[in-house]
């Protein structure tokens, strides 16, 4: 028995559309001071283009170039546009992107000027534009009177984008205030503000009003939000919300959606909406969507060449665990080299699982530094298998005082193989009192090699019942190991059918004594023998050297003696002393008594008495007395009983003859 573990919608309701509102984004928010209440998105990194209008949708230009191209706002020609700015924009020796360019602060121009007339004439509605106007373009202190004069004359939009702008410069109460006054007035984007506002200072209550509100008015960051809050309190209509916001094409929402439905196990429904949102190009949607084809292709190529597609996508937008699945996938159809770059490109971006498959494939090339490298990568990235990996390194060069430091520091952080490894060393030192702790760690954290080591450590001390319960747990598992003692204790009680389940549990886990085993003894209960046959070769192409032997007889039996002699040298050549005797009896046959003594001669120096016993009679025919006597000798003193007795009598003849 041996240790296991390497030391070495919307509403129907009429609704006035505000058209001048600021409406930002909840998937795009502005890392700035200031910005509006963020929306919850688990961590999403991706920055989405803005839907609808607002300051992404427009052309963006500097101060300097917006004066360059349209001048003061004092002298215009008879179309209302500045004089400077009807100059600048001649297109002659212009190249294209300069025009457009132009052509599009020209045409702002012009929309400014009107508005600031229309408004320093008393227009509330221009007041409210020019002033929306000039928050989009970031210029706060000129926005906010226009604004104020236009929200105190009652536009509900300008209210909505006040309060924008109050909020952008810490004024939060106030903006509460103005987006209060336009949601009371029916305006579904100032509804979310002020329900993001209410939220992120605990007044759930009532932020949940308003969301509800701006998502009854068919505001899909509305419906967003509410999902978000509803899921957060663990409320089922979370998913009604997340889908009317998926909808109206909501990525993260479409994305959130897909979660839950993974997690209720309705993976048909989830891939459809990870679908919706991969096509809108959200990276954690195109992973999941990945997965999910790559866990049902099987061996289906078009599936698994879709699910490299979207992986590669998501990679190309900044997902790392992406990277790193693609180069999975790569890996496993051979293409090592494509999938080395992905696996770096993730370890670069911070996958620590990406960097110990770059570690694992310099290692398995006999690059340790390179490999070291990487795990050390890994490990810096928070994977505590990088620590485990350099202690299988060091273990692996020699370095075992590294390795046991390296396993205890992957330990104390709960790496289960780890606290296996670190009880190995500890135990093949002699510390058996300090390996204890490692294995009941590992076991229950789940290791199956802790569970049965630590069945192997009771064994050894005589505790059947504990090391049986622990057998048992890691059999559970799938250890093959475990499942091969459990069913030799069943065998040595008599249940044989209780061991032959066990047995073949051991055999599907790989283990070579369990297949062997077990066709012993369907081979001793004699109503299985296409079956015994069967289990024999699978132990046998395991390199079981019993089973070997047991092909190589049940070969020659048939009459098949080619195949006989080939399994006979497989296993006499691994040091098996019973192939090499058969393997000369087989070859004596033959007439090849030359080769046949060679293998005679291996399998009684490895104390095969029938061996020695044959070769003292080939002595003897020989004419060769003396080595016949030390043949027998050694035929004597290695048994078996007949065996023994029979050289016993040899001997005493040569005695006699000699002594005659």
């Amino acid at each position: 028995m041996r240790l296991i573990g390497k030391s070495g919608a919307k509403s129907g309701a009429a609704v006035e559309a505000d058209t001048d509102a600021w409406a930002e984004s909840a998937e795009s928010p502005q890392h700035r001071p200031g910005a509006l209440p963020a929306q919850r998105t688990s961590g999403l990194s991706e920055r989405p283009g803005a839907d609808g209008f607002g300051p992404d949708s427009l052309v963006h230009v500097s101060t300097r170039q917006f004066s360059a191209a349209v001048g003061p706002y004092g002298t215009a020609d008879g179309d209302g546009v500045p004089a400077a700015a009807a100059a600048a924009l001649d297109p002659a020796g212009l190249d294209p992107t300069s025009f457009e360019t132009a052509l599009a602060a020209r045409e702002s121009a012009a929309l400014e000027a009107r508005h600031r007339q229309a408004a320093d004439g008393g227009d509330a509605d221009a007041a409210g534009r020019l002033g929306t106007l000039l928050l989009r373009r970031g210029d706060l202190e000129d926005a906010e009177p226009y604004l104020r004069a236009a929200a105190a004359a009652g536009v509900r939009a300008a209210a909505n984008n006040l309060g924008v702008l109050l909020h952008q410069q810490g004024h939060r109460a106030e903006a509460a205030q103005w987006w209060r006054q336009a949601a009371v007035a029916g305006s579904a984007p100032a509804a979310h503000a002020l329900g993001l506002q209410l939220r992120d200072q605990g007044e759930e209550e009532a932020a949940e009003y308003w969301l509800h509100f701006a998502a009854d008015h068919g505001h899909p960051l509305g419906a967003y939000a509410l999902g978000d809050l509803m899921e957060h309190r663990r409320d089922v209509r979370a998913e009604r919300w997340f889908k009317v916001s998926a909808d109206a094409g909501h990525r993260e929402a479409a994305y959130r959606l897909a979660r839950m439905r993974e997690a209720a196990g309705d993976k048909e429904t989830a891939e459809a909406w990870y679908r919706t949102a991969a096509a809108r190009s959200h990276a954690r949607a195109a992973l999941r969507l990945g997965v999910l084809l790559e866990e049902r292709a099987g061996t289906d190529r078009p599936l698994l060449e879709e699910a490299a597609r979207w992986y590669r996508q998501s990679a190309q937008n900044g997902e790392p665990r992406a990277a790193c699945a693609l180069g999975f996938l790569l890996r496993d159809s051979g293409d090592v080299v494509a999938a080395a770059e992905w696996w770096q490109e993730a370890a670069e971006g911070g996958d620590g699982n990406a960097a110990n498959a770059l570690g694992a494939l310099h290692a398995g090339r006999g690059e340790a530094r390179a490999a070291e490298h990487w795990y050390r990568t890994a490990l810096d990235a928070g994977d505590q298998n990088g620590a485990f990996n350099l202690g299988l390194l060091c273990a692996g060069t020699g370095r075992e005082q590294q390795a046991e430091q390296w396993y205890r520091r992957a330990a104390y952080a709960g790496h289960r193989e780890a606290c296996n490894a670190l009880a190995v060393v500890l135990l093949q030192r002699g510390d058996e009192s300090g390996a204890e702790p490692w294995f009941s760690k590992a076991a229950e954290a789940g290791s199956v090699d802790g569970a049965f080591n630590l069945g192997v450590l009771h064994a050894g001390r005589g505790e059947g019942r504990q090391a049986q319960e622990w057998y048992a747990r890691a059999a559970a598992e799938g250890h093959g190991e475990a499942a091969l003692q459990l069913a030799v204790a069943q065998e040595q009680r008599g249940n044989l059918s209780g061991a032959l389940e066990r047995y073949r549990q051991a055999a599907a886990g790989g283990s070579a004594e369990g297949a062997f085993r077990l066709a012993s003894v369907l081979d001793r209960r004699g109503d299985a023998d296409a079956e015994a046959e069967h289990w024999y070769a699978l132990a046998a192409d395991a390199g079981h050297r019993r089973a070997q032997v047991r092909m190589g007889v049940r070969a020659a039996e048939r009459g098949a003696l080619e195949i006989a002699e080939s399994w006979y040298r497989r296993a006499a050549e691994a040091g098996s002393r019973s192939a090499a005797f058969n393997l000369g009896l087989l070859l004596a046959r033959q007439d090849s008594e030359a080769e046949a003594m060679l293998w005679y001669t291996r399998a009684a120096d490895a104390g095969h008495g029938r061996a020695a016993l044959r070769l003292a009679l080939l002595a003897l025919r020989r004419g060769e007395p003396v080595q016949a006597e030390n043949w027998c000798r050694r035929a004597i003193d290695q048994g078996p009983a007949e065996v023994a007795e029979r050289a016993g009598r040899l001997l005493g003849a040569l005695h006699a003859e000699l002594s005659a």
